[in-house]
């Protein structure tokens, strides 16, 4: 639940935004007055998401719109198709797009670890790098670009090499964009989600659940929406002194 109007007039895009924390995102923007562009690989993913967006507010306007965030072609056609629709580019922008490949290290092929980089890694660079320089050359005088890593980015997780590694990238990332961007306005900022209950995680077998469970402090997992209060603090000027941050939403799994 929104406990204010911070994002109202603010544009925003949301990669991954048809399911899960995108989604929750989108929705936690949309209820804060933010006119929220839903990007997904799925048109019917963003649309479902699009339909469930909260629009009463006083020029406010969304759109679905489909990408693939490690297609450099595809990503500068999202960009461009907003500036033209909305006559500005994002101000505010989340990098949520992901996926997993899960694998050991001794039977993981190159093409599992090459999707998950190119997605998860690439694609952040791609819509960062986008968004960043359409800023710019506009002259806009803030701007907030929020990345969705992860806990095992810091500290590894058995069957996941591919995913650490490209979630440590995302980190990596976020820090080097924040030293490089803050000149022109524009906050950088990562969070660090723990097990967030998600389409990602209804795969995974109860007795693992069970087991994740057991090693989170709070005892639970964590929900899209807690993730995306985080994010609507970073996209506000609630959190104007911060950049280059990353915040860990994890239930207190991995403290120390």
């Amino acid at each position: 639940m929104a406990a204010a109007k911070r994002l109202i007039s603010r544009l925003t895009l949301v990669t991954g935004g048809g399911s899960g924390i995108g989604r929750a995102v989108c929705q936690r923007f949309a209820s804060e007055g933010a006119s929220v562009v839903v990007a997904d690989i799925s048109e019917e993913s963003a649309n479902e998401t699009l339909g469930s967006l909260q629009s009463d507010l006083k020029g406010q306007g969304h759109m679905a719109t489909v990408v693939d965030v490690s297609s450099k072609e595809s990503v500068t056609k999202l960009v461009t198709s907003i500036q033209t629709c909305y006559f500005q580019p994002p101000s505010v922008c989340v990098n949520a797009a992901g996926i997993t490949q899960d694998n050991f290290l001794l039977s993981m092929t190159e093409e599992q670890f090459d999707k998950v980089i190119q997605i998860n890694l690439k694609g952040s660079f791609l819509v960062t790098q986008a968004v960043a320089q359409a800023l710019v050359s506009c002259g806009a005088s803030r701007g907030s670009i929020i990345s969705v890593g992860s806990i095992v980015g810091k500290v590894g997780n058995i069957g996941q090499v591919n995913y650490s590694s490209s979630k440590a990238g995302v980190e990596g990332l976020t820090r080097t964009a924040a030293k490089e961007l803050s000149r022109f306005g524009i906050r950088c900022n990562c969070i660090l989600p723990g097990f967030i209950s998600t389409p990602m995680t209804d795969k995974v077998p109860e007795k693992v659940i069970t087991k994740m469970k057991s090693l989170i402090p709070m005892g639970r997992m964590g929900e899209p929406a807690e993730v995306a209060d985080v994010c609507a603090f970073l996209a506000s000027d609630d959190s104007r002194y911060i950049t280059g941050a990353s915040i860990e939403v994890s239930g207190g799994l991995f403290i120390g």
